[in-house]
């Protein structure tokens, strides 16, 4: 595919089929995220690739009862009385759906970083990961899969890395479900681009 229609069609698919990813394949997309840059060039992210069934469907459960708790956020909370078809009721109730089915999607990738003793993660730490993170939504994007980014495990890290043997020296930071979409790829909405790119100086429209 052409890479602007990648990138301009790559967007988050929770509706997810149950059908398995070819090897090849799976190769392929974790051999971009690895093409990715990282501070200092230490690569210090590690990825666990979940095909296990019972793996994935425990890594379901956990998700669903942090999904439980996302819900009590005030935001979510409203959004879910927001007015049946508009934009932010249909990301909940497909968010919800992903909550639901999380374990049933063929391949669950744990993202992880290795942290140096003594330092805390933190949205920094989280630079040298999540453009990895992204090579791995666009390259599956490429290939016709579908992805979403999620963090909804760290309500329950500590079973997570329990449940994956990850030592306590790693941090997860991201959760990618993979597999052939229900629905169809396309732009995402999104707000203008003079709302929220300034040239300059902030609020001066780019």
């Amino acid at each position: 595919m052409n890479f602007f229609d990648v990138v301009t069609t790559q967007r988050a698919m929770r509706r997810l089929k149950p059908d398995p990813i070819p090897e090849p394949v799976l190769r392929q997309i974790m051999d971009a995220a690895i093409c990715a840059p990282s501070g200092g060039n230490r690569q210090g992210w590690r990825f666990i690739v979940v095909r296990d069934s019972a793996k994935r469907a425990r890594l379901g459960e956990l998700y669903r009862e942090g999904w439980g708790e996302l819900v009590k956020v005030p935001f979510y909370a409203g959004a879910a009385k927001e007015p049946a078809g508009s934009p932010t009721r249909r990301m909940v109730e497909s968010a919800a759906h992903l909550a639901e089915h999380m374990g049933e999607a063929p391949v669950i990738i744990v993202a992880c970083i290795a942290l140096d003793a003594g330092v805390k993660a933190s949205v920094i730490t989280g630079a040298s990961i999540y453009p990895a993170v992204q090579n791995i939504m666009l390259a599956a994007r490429a290939l016709g899969i579908g992805s979403c980014l999620t963090t909804l495990h760290r309500y329950r890290e500590a079973q997570v890395k329990e449940l994956l043997g990850i030592p306590p020296d790693v941090e997860t930071v991201a959760l990618i479900p993979l597999g052939y979409p229900l629905g169809k790829f396309g732009r995402p909405p999104r707000r203008p681009l003079a709302e929220v790119a300034f040239a300059d100086a902030w609020g001066r429209a780019f």
